[in-house]
């Protein structure tokens, strides 16, 4: 039995509020960790060339990592998980894109396919950046741009979500607005094979860079994890409980 039926359940029976705990009964959100913690070693199978709808590009890369050598991989999964929690608490069924941090890919065609297969109501690619700057630090979201097969509708949705994110993680979220990348907080791009191959709701999120010291001691932490993956679950819901308006 799902744990956000057994609370509701033992609500019911004590006489109090459920507090929400099936909000997202029935959504369905995809959660794409990018990169994978074996990427490094199989270099043969991630540069393998795949159409990302507006360019040929790697089926996928390494990533970014610290200079102490904790990997963007390692925490796209760590926080994956944390926010699979939180909106699995909340009744929404959840799919992954991986399944561990030890395997390769998938190729961010297959990434995309995911999203697309299940219908979902949202998809959110999580991770980090790696600019080589002390200075350059804080979060950006990444919108789609036009590409082909796209629909108009695909992408203000986007927007729409990419605000909701933006907006909570400004809010509550462990670090600061990007002060290198995008306005406000937003970027739009149209090289990203997740987001030009989607046909649901779909952003990016970089929420800081690992190779600026302040954050990574952030995103390096666990408190700082479980406040990012808070923060992308509030703006998930936000998004997912405006559409049902």
């Amino acid at each position: 039995m799902p744990r956000w039926l057994l609370l509701s359940l033992l609500c019911l029976l004590l006489g109090a509020p459920v507090a929400g705990a099936a909000e997202l009964t029935g959504k369905i959100v995809v959660i794409d960790p990018g990169h994978n913690g074996g990427n490094a070693t199989h270099s043969a199978f991630i540069t393998q060339q795949v159409w990302a709808g507006t360019l040929w590009k790697d089926c996928d890369t390494v990533g970014a990592a610290t200079s102490s050598g904790y990997t963007e991989a390692s925490h796209n999964w760590d926080v994956a998980l944390r926010v699979r929690a939180v909106l699995e608490a909340k009744g929404a069924t959840v799919i992954l894109t991986r399944r561990s941090n030890s395997g390769t890919g998938p190729c961010i065609t297959k990434r995309a396919a995911v999203g697309n297969r299940a219908h979902a109501d949202a998809a959110l690619s999580i991770h980090a950046d790696g600019v080589s700057s002390d200075a350059a630090t804080g979060f950006h979201v990444i919108l789609p741009g036009v590409a082909p097969h796209q629909t108009a509708a695909m992408r203000e949705q986007s927007r729409q979500l990419g605000v909701a994110i933006r907006n909570a993680l400004r809010d509550r979220g462990p670090t600061a607005v990007s002060n290198y990348q995008g306005v406000d907080g937003l970027v739009t791009r149209t090289d990203l094979g997740g987001l030009n191959l989607s046909k649901v709701p779909k952003v990016f999120t970089e929420i800081g860079n690992l190779r600026a010291p302040h954050d990574a001691a952030i995103l390096t932490s666990t408190a700082g994890r479980q406040q990012e993956a808070e923060a992308l679950a509030a703006g998930l819901t936000a998004f997912l409980l405006s559409r049902r308006a």
